[in-house]
């Protein structure tokens, strides 16, 4: 079994090298799906000074098709149900057409990437998760993050790109949520690295207002989370992206950044910044 974080590789990295600044950043679907945002978001990723390593999904894509092969794909609280006919559809969209588009269009900005799942160089075990109140089949829990193979990755100038899929070691791949692997990367890539994770989606920030877009919550601390979760201002699908960052930042993660993808390009910019 991978430990949960294997820096066994640390004692390789070049002089200097050890704490050098990355940035992990995962891509929200909306992004994906534009092509106009999306190809805005891979010029402006391309630029990012120093390393970097990107992470994606791609699920209305993969529901999208599910649905073209006659495979009505099962949801449960906004969560997808893995069966085995799913996972071959997310294999091919998530593994397949999503990544290699992301790393052609990275090819073309000069940055080069190389498009990857956890299965890759073993770089994210995971266990398929445990059935409770429901079966979620095919779906993984990280358990450990290679972060000695990624540094090597990352000395010989190359950028990754993961999709949302772990395996378990023996044999099995597994459908894992983008958001808990971006999360999990950073907690391994910190023990080498001043790692910063970045969330990048189609709003500015988490918003007092979801209908007001300019009512970004600029800073939240633990105290601030607690406020924000009491009064039901983070709820539904943020929850889980919430739940990642501070899991992130109890596990020496150094910042914690949630935006659209001006976050990246701009030191004006206005977003949500995510600190104990």
């Amino acid at each position: 079994m991978l430990p949960k974080n294997d820096n066994s590789n640390q004692e390789h990295l070049p002089l200097g090298e050890a704490r050098r600044g990355l940035s992990i950043v995962k891509i929200g679907g909306n992004v994906i799906e534009n092509k106009t945002a999306l190809s805005k978001f891979l010029s402006i990723f391309s630029q990012i000074d120093g390393l970097k390593i990107l992470v994606h999904g791609g699920g209305k894509l993969a529901t999208e098709l599910s649905k073209k092969l006659g495979i009505e794909p099962k949801m449960i609280g906004g969560r997808r149900i893995t069966d085995a006919q799913s996972l071959d559809v997310i294999t091919m969209v998530y593994g397949g057409l999503t990544n290699k588009k992301i790393v052609a269009g990275l090819q073309s900005h000069n940055c080069n990437a190389v498009g990857m799942s956890g299965a890759d160089g073993d770089t994210v075990r995971a266990h398929k998760r445990p059935v409770k109140e429901i079966d979620y089949g095919f779906a993984g829990d990280v358990e450990g993050v290679n972060a000695g193979l990624l540094s090597h990755f990352l000395t010989l100038g190359l950028t990754p790109v993961f999709c949302a899929m772990t395996h378990d070691g023996k044999g099995q791949l597994l459908n894992t949520n983008a958001d808990t692997i971006a999360a999990e990367l950073a907690i391994g890539m910190s023990e080498l690295y001043e790692t910063t994770l970045y969330y990048c989606f189609e709003k500015k920030g988490v918003l007092l207002d979801v209908n007001d877009s300019n009512s970004v919550v600029q800073h939240i601390d633990t105290e601030t989370y607690q406020s924000l979760l009491k009064k039901n201002i983070i709820a539904d699908g943020m929850l889980p992206k919430m739940t990642n960052c501070f899991h992130a930042l109890n596990h020496k993660v150094e910042k914690v950044c949630i935006g659209d993808v001006s976050m990246l390009a701009k030191t004006d910019a206005i977003f949500t910044t995510l600190t104990l």
